[in-house]
């Protein structure tokens, strides 16, 4: 591989990770589109919260950049504009959000709950243990396999979160490199 087809691959790589398609064509990284100012105005509405500049900067922050932010990066993002704002507001609005589905946790086991705003579409996650790195995804095989689970249970699915653990390819490199 010559120098600019390693800088192309490292900087796609840093955007979005690249999946094994090899054997599971149905694989897809998601993207997701902002929502506008009167979504995230009804979302809190919908909470029977009061529509503050306050809420409506932590929902704007939970948006841009980062997609999978702790508590503590909210917090720190949305002080630079609010200094006045406590931790504790923003982790209760947080907790509202994720209580009212507007807002998903990430959970990864002894690692601090990230957050984002709970996509149009559902997906997976893939999660690096090492660096926390997190890849979202959709695979139809799996979706399938989980209703055919439930239903061999008699369950019918109402929601779940599916994450997996591992080693992302630039972890594995500095493990093979140490």
């Amino acid at each position: 591989m010559d120098k600019d087809q390693t800088s192309k691959s490292n900087s796609s790589e840093q955007s979005i990770p690249a999946l094994p398609r090899h054997w599971d064509e149905d694989i897809v990284v998601l993207s997701q589109s902002d929502r506008n100012e009167d979504e995230l105005k009804r979302m809190i509405r919908d909470l029977n919260l009061k529509v503050t500049d306050q809420r409506l900067a932590m929902l704007k922050s939970l948006q841009k950049g980062r997609r999978h932010v702790t508590a503590q990066e909210l917090f720190e993002d949305v002080t630079k504009d609010y200094p006045a704002i406590g931790f504790a507001t923003v982790y209760r609005f947080l907790r509202s959000l994720t209580e009212g589905h507007f807002v998903t946790e990430v959970r990864m086991g002894g690692m601090p709950a990230r957050y984002e705003l709970t996509p149009k579409r559902h997906h997976d996650h893939l999660t690096c243990v090492s660096c926390g790195k997190i890849c979202e995804f959709e695979n139809k095989s799996i979706e399938s396999l989980q209703e055919k689970v439930a239903k061999q249970f008699g369950f019918v699915l109402t929601h779940h979160i599916l994450e997996l653990y591992g080693l992302c390819p630039s972890c594995q490199r500095n493990q093979k490199t140490t």
